[in-house]
């Protein structure tokens, strides 16, 4: 195979900086050993969650990369036969689909990945896919927020209460102090 040409290196530059701008994680991969079906297979799957596999020249990442700081955290990884696999939907559900081939096929490596310009391991990669997915996320927030709302306002209405049982309580309290005061003397 010869050289690219040049044009076709920017256009393909440019459709990775649109796919990275599109990204919410990348997934960097060693695909040494997978065959084009199973290469298919991982793709299929991962589009499922909104996620795109491509095979890119380290080269041609380092210049798609060069000048978007949230994308710097790959460049450690940029070593090798390279498969990128950006996430744009659903970011455990892209990661499972990812660990279950990789489970399933014992042929890949994952290097690491990167989000807002930092480096992932894959214990960290991990853990962020064991987060529930973003809806679950922001409905436990969503009914955090009402609870605390909720309990304010039980709050607020019951320091009135209180206070009106307190002034209340206040002639009682003086007429058992008075009463005991009597009998003392009476005693």
């Amino acid at each position: 195979m010869g050289k690219q040409p040049l044009a076709k290196k920017a256009e393909m530059v440019d459709e990775v900086r649109s796919l990275l701008q599109a990204s919410q994680m990348v997934l960097v991969i060693d695909y040494r050993g997978l065959t084009v079906s199973e290469m298919n297979q991982l793709r299929a799957e991962l589009r499922k969650a909104d996620a795109v596999c491509m095979v890119v020249k380290n080269t041609l990442m380092r210049r798609a990369v060069a000048d978007q700081k949230a994308w710097a955290g790959i460049l450690p990884f940029l070593s090798g036969p390279t498969a990128f696999i950006m996430i744009r939907g659903d970011i455990p559900a892209a990661l499972k689909a990812y660990q279950d081939f990789a489970k399933q096929t014992k042929k890949t490596e994952f290097r690491g990945a990167a989000a807002e310009g930092l480096s992932l391991t894959l214990d960290q990669a991990k853990a962020i896919a064991e987060l529930p997915p973003k809806e679950v996320l922001m409905a436990q927030v969503a009914g955090s927020l009402k609870s605390v709302a909720t309990r304010l306002a039980v709050g607020l209405n019951a320091v009135p209460t209180q206070v009106a049982r307190g002034i209340q309580e206040i002639p009682a309290s003086l007429a058992r102090a008075i009463r005991a005061i009597a009998d003392k003397e009476a005693a």
